[in-house]
């Protein structure tokens, strides 16, 4: 007898017959003005140099970084270090690979 008044007494409770919140989803947070600047995406040019592939990385128009596949071997990275358009190679991107550093601000 106790299970039939338990049920009994859930199914009459107005919490059972309550119809879930309404939830609408949040809309996107924009990024602060100043944060994202399309102009620092790096921008990546991929062309055939006979059987290799080249791809060429640029960010404002200046090319700091070219990687080259070749089609039986491992791909090499030309590197400009120091912004002056001498391109340095690498044979893989080891710890002792320096990244581009680009200006932030000049005065």
């Amino acid at each position: 007898m106790r299970i039939p008044a338990f049920l009994l007494a859930a199914l009459l409770t107005p919490a059972a017959y309550a119809a879930p919140p309404r939830l609408e989803p949040l809309p996107d947070i924009p990024p602060p003005p100043g944060m994202v600047d399309p102009a620092l995406e790096p921008q990546i040019t991929i062309v055939q140099h006979g059987t290799d592939r080249v791809e060429e990385f640029r960010i404002k128009g200046k090319l700091y970084m070219i990687r080259v596949t070749p089609p039986h071997g491992r791909p090499y990275y030309l590197v400009d270090q120091r912004g002056d358009g001498a391109m340095r190679r690498y044979d893989d991107l080891s710890p002792n690979f320096q990244v581009p550093l680009w200006v932030i601000s000049e005065f």
